[in-house]
């Protein structure tokens, strides 16, 4: 009877300290698979800013991967009258909006964030996505000069007028040129209804220079795309690595927020659990020189790799210690 009692009691510490790995092993998962969300911290409202050439449309598959995760998203229409102009009324977007905020930009939009988040202590992290990022100094036509892509010679010059005498010079894309310098993973049917649909951005998006650049001081992710002809990758990259941005590249054309909106969500969903209260901050020099890609062991493999592991180790010790 006394051996039975001892079985007994033991099988009983065998199952309590088994349920006890299970619990782990689930916690695990659950972390690897969850949207990231601190204890008793608000998600971030992530705000979208689009290039020239664009509206607020091209985030749309970008915006409902962010919806389905939980987060509140915007995408307020970029004047693209200019770089000052531009982010003033941006900046005041953001002053409309409670709580922290993660604002991306993609092409020219990039150079709108870096001047409308400085100041903003609401903006916690920016997501550069096939993007400006000029310094002090720079413009999107000088950083062109230095990195020439093929968009110099994909646009047209087209005076406009507007109220109390205004005037000045619009570019377009040309519309034989979209797909393939804007455009070229997606189906050429699509590339031309960007075309037809696009948005002209005036000369003095890129020709005036940046005041300030707010990633100097604010924690950075960026977007390569290999295959852009829009920006020179080669200048993706230098800027990134400048900037000290968490950083991965992906094989996609100028519009990866249209043709990869999964890879897009994913990185603004890393820059929005950084910036969320009460959650560890990654450090903002986190890939410098070290060009990350959007492949490898990670969310649920990582999470069931990792748990699985515990899971052996936690039988392990329970077998050598009930024996």
């Amino acid at each position: 009877m006394r051996t039975s009692a001892v079985s007994g009691s033991r099988r009983r510490i065998r199952r309590s300290r088994t349920a006890a790995a299970g619990c782990a092993v689930a916690a695990l998962c659950t972390a690897g698979v969850a949207p990231a969300v601190a204890d008793g911290g608000a998600k971030p409202t992530i705000v979208l800013v689009h290039g020239a050439f664009a509206d607020g449309s091209s985030w749309n598959g970008v915006i409902e991967r962010l919806e389905r995760r939980g987060y509140t998203v915007m995408a307020p229409a970029n004047p693209l009258r200019g770089l000052y102009s531009d982010s003033t009324y941006i900046a005041s977007v953001l002053k409309s909006i409670r709580g922290p905020i993660v604002l991306a930009g993609h092409s020219y939009g990039g150079a709108v964030i870096s001047t409308a988040a400085e100041g903003n202590s609401q903006v916690k992290s920016l997501v550069y996505i096939s993007a400006l990022m000029p310094d002090v100094g720079e413009s999107g036509m000088s950083l062109g000069a230095r990195f020439p892509s093929a968009l110099g010679t994909a646009t047209e010059s087209v005076p406009y007028q507007a109220g109390d005498g205004v005037s000045g010079t619009d570019l377009y894309l040309k519309r034989d040129k979209v797909h393939s310098v804007f455009a070229a993973c997606l189906p050429e049917s699509q590339a031309n209804l960007l075309g037809v649909t696009q948005r002209p951005a005036a000369t003095t998006a890129f020709s005036e220079t940046a005041k300030v650049a707010a990633w100097k001081t604010i924690p950075s992710w960026a977007l390569v795309g290999r295959q852009d002809m829009t920006i020179n990758p080669e200048q993706e990259r230098f800027e990134a690595e400048r900037a000290h941005s968490h950083t991965v590249e992906i094989n996609s054309c100028h519009v990866s927020l249209i043709a990869h909106p999964d890879a897009v969500a994913d990185l603004i969903v890393q820059a929005a659990g950084a910036a969320q209260p009460g959650r560890p901050t990654l450090a903002s020099s986190g890939s410098a020189g070290h060009d990350r890609e959007m492949t490898g062991l990670g969310g649920i493999a990582g999470a069931s790799l990792i748990s699985g592991t515990a899971a052996v180790f936690l039988s392990r010790r329970v077998g050598r210690r009930t024996h």
